[in-house]
């Protein structure tokens, strides 16, 4: 026969059991969950590495990029200088003074500028010209009307006389 004290060590032996079970249960869950933030911890770092290679690769080419630019700085007051002399080559017509900028649209714009000033001024040089016109040469020559003459006047004339 079993005493209650054997009855309450076995019962406490199968609340024990049950409570290993129950651990061993809660620990296999937490292996797995801890397993699971592993992996994602790892493919976490492999992300941010892709990531720093990126920036590492966009830092390189912005570097570059830089220099680039900097280069084509340099590079640009010398081609708006050479357009600019080519502008006035072209354009003989116009004044050298007038042809200013220090990009090529600026210079574009001074030129249109100073052949806009050019037409003006030669429209209006022009209109005074035509105002003050002169002709070429001596007037010309008419035949004298001598109608008014009286017959001894014309006849007189003809002679080569004076009519008086």
């Amino acid at each position: 026969m079993v005493t209650e004290k054997e009855r309450e060590k076995v019962d406490e032996v199968e609340v024990a059991g049950d409570e290993f079970d129950g651990l061993k249960q809660e620990n296999e869950a937490l292996s797995r969950e801890l397993k699971s933030r592993d992996t994602r911890i790892l493919q976490l770092e492999q992300a941010l590495a892709d990531k720093d290679g990126e920036i590492a690769d966009l830092k390189q080419a912005l570097h570059e990029a830089k220099q680039t630019l900097d280069e084509l700085g340099k590079a640009l007051p010398q081609a708006v200088a050479a357009y600019k002399e080519l502008v006035v080559q072209v354009n003989p017509g116009v004044l050298a003074e007038l042809i200013t900028g220090d990009t090529i649209e600026e210079v574009n714009e001074s030129l249109k500028n100073a052949r806009a000033l050019m037409e003006r001024v030669r429209q209006e040089m022009e209109a005074e010209a035509s105002k003050t016109r002169i002709p070429a040469g001596a007037p010309q020559r008419a035949p004298l009307d001598l109608s008014a003459l009286s017959p001894r006047e014309k006849i007189q004339y003809g002679i080569g006389g004076s009519s008086q």
